[in-house]
């Protein structure tokens, strides 16, 4: 508490543009939109499958994909569009478009100065590696073979520059990649462009598509994903639960809307939910793993809060990063015990991945807008596949209403990437 008390001290007290989200979008394992995605999430279903023939010989053989053909995306992108773009882009690209659309905001009806105040935080946290290996392959055949458009669709602010482009959009254009703590600081700092006055609004998310031999090898090596489960896919990704062996991959986007509050008054928008606060911080401790005590995960918390200008009674939720990890999953509990102390029995926790695997960049963005309506419909998502939980916290795990005697719902979301890389954001149901 003393540690909380001191981050609030240094924390600034003075009036703030206040900034609420007003629409979402997703493209995830789960659906093809935001509120799909979020049905099937309360309904504790599982989109993780077995993988395909070319996946042959490696340890893991599962993931939370997005059927292409279910998705249709030349509905979507001209074929132009999908030249240029990677999955990744074309993912985040498609989620902008309901985001914009669910917040009753049309960009080409605004004017050249309101387009000016409107910006774009959309990151990625790893490029896809078979368009390296298929770029590589193709240069052995011959120069002239590599696409011209190579190294566009391989870079990760290209996301941001295409919706950008698509709805001419001239305000801060930012991307970040943090690894999987990607979409997090996405959305944390976009809604300071909108605090510091930069912006009115900001789409802000990441997109992700990794789910390929190479890659999945990769994190293979690493020993990061789960292998036990390979006969029975909708069990491996498994939070908190004491038989987890490791993450599952999943692939996607989510972009939400965020809007200085008297701009989205003046407008008629929509309210779904407020951002209140926005933690950061460094574990300076190892590549891949946290410290045993949590340190960073605990400050990057008290941060948010601190922030927020709140305590730690005053939240009633952690959404939490857990990916199914034994060790994360484990030391991200035991920071949670530490930010509230004697409080943790009121704080409900829960980690949405045993649904829809971890989309790495995308994890924080999309587990974000879960939060979001988690928020606005009084509804806490569960943590599924816990047979035998194996850490010490109220963890959800069927969906229920979210009851509080406070007057507000406020909970913590945190992502976490290699690195030692942390982020946690405040939100909150809104409130005149």
């Amino acid at each position: 508490m003393r540690l909380l008390a001191h981050i609030r001290k240094a924390s600034t007290q003075a009036t703030r543009r206040r900034v609420v989200i007003t629409g979402s979008g997703a493209v995830t394992p789960l659906a093809n939109n935001a509120s799909e995605s979020w049905q099937r999430l309360l309904a504790g279903e599982s989109a993780i499958s077995r993988l395909g023939a070319e996946y042959k010989g490696l340890p893991c053989q599962v993931a939370a994909q997005i059927p292409r053909e279910r998705l249709q995306i030349d509905k979507h992108l001209t074929k132009s569009d999908l030249k240029l773009m990677s999955p990744a882009t074309q993912f985040a690209v498609i989620a902008a478009d309901e985001a914009l659309a669910a917040a009753k905001l049309q960009p080409k009806e605004l004017t050249d100065k309101q387009r000016e105040r409107c910006g774009v935080c959309v990151g990625m946290g790893m490029f896809d590696l078979s368009e390296v290996y298929g770029a590589f392959q193709q240069l052995q055949r011959g120069y002239n073979r590599v696409s011209p458009y190579f190294v566009p669709r391989l870079l990760p602010n290209m996301a941001c520059g295409h919706i950008s482009m698509r709805h001419g959009l001239r305000g801060p254009n930012h991307s970040v990649s943090t690894a999987c703590a990607t979409g997090a600081h996405a959305i944390g700092d976009a809604m300071r462009f909108i605090r510091n006055g930069d912006a009115d609004v900001m789409l802000a998310g990441s997109g992700e598509a990794c789910i390929d031999p190479l890659s999945i090898a990769g994190f293979c090596r690493l020993r990061a994903l789960s292998t036990a489960f390979n006969d029975n896919p909708s069990v491996a990704s498994r939070p908190f639960d004491k038989a987890r062996d490791g993450f599952v991959m999943g692939e996607g986007s989510a972009v939400l809307v965020l809007e200085e509050l008297e701009h989205a008054r003046a407008r008629g928008a929509p309210i779904l939910a407020e951002l209140l606060g926005y933690g950061l911080s460094g574990d300076a401790h190892h590549i891949t793993s946290p410290s045993e005590d949590g340190a960073g995960a605990t400050l990057a918390m008290c941060r948010a809060i601190a922030d927020a200008g709140l305590t730690p009674q005053d939240i009633t939720y952690v959404n939490a990063h857990a990916t199914s990890t034994p060790t994360g999953d484990r030391i991200e509990a035991h920071a949670i015990g530490r930010v509230f102390g004697e409080h943790k029995s009121n704080v409900f926790v829960s980690s949405t991945k045993g649904a829809h695997g971890h989309l790495l960049g995308s994890s924080g963005n999309l587990e974000a807008l879960f939060v979001v309506h988690a928020c606005a419909e009084n509804k806490l998502p569960p943590s599924i596949n816990i047979q035998d939980l194996d850490v010490d916290a109220n963890v959800v795990t069927d969906a229920c209403q979210w009851t509080t005697d406070q007057s507000r719902r406020i909970a913590l979301k945190n992502s976490f990437g290699f690195g030692g890389t942390n982020a946690s954001l405040c939100i909150a149901s809104f409130a005149e």
